[in-house]
């Protein structure tokens, strides 16, 4: 089952989230979050990707401090440049 969650307009769209219950996306992309890992909580730290159609990584943000994400603004920035 797909969720679906409504947007700001109320229509309903679907998503699909990722399980990583034993971390292997986490460790392969370096984002566990080591001080969570210890409490044996494996976390990923926060991260943006903005991909070209050809699925190259072409800007990461990363952030310890997972109260700091980036501003829509600097990932739409980001996206502009793939043009």
């Amino acid at each position: 089952m797909i969720p679906k969650v409504a947007g700001r307009t109320g229509k309903e769209f679907a998503i699909k989230l990722l399980a990583d219950t034993d971390h292997k996306v986490i460790d392969r992309y370096g984002l566990l979050n080591e001080e969570a890992a210890k409490a044996n909580r494996f976390l990923p730290h926060p991260t943006t990707y903005v991909l070209d159609k050809a699925g190259v990584v072409r800007w990461k943000f990363t952030e310890v401090n997972y109260k700091i994400r980036p501003t829509n603004e600097a990932v739409l920035r980001e996206v502009r440049k793939l043009k």
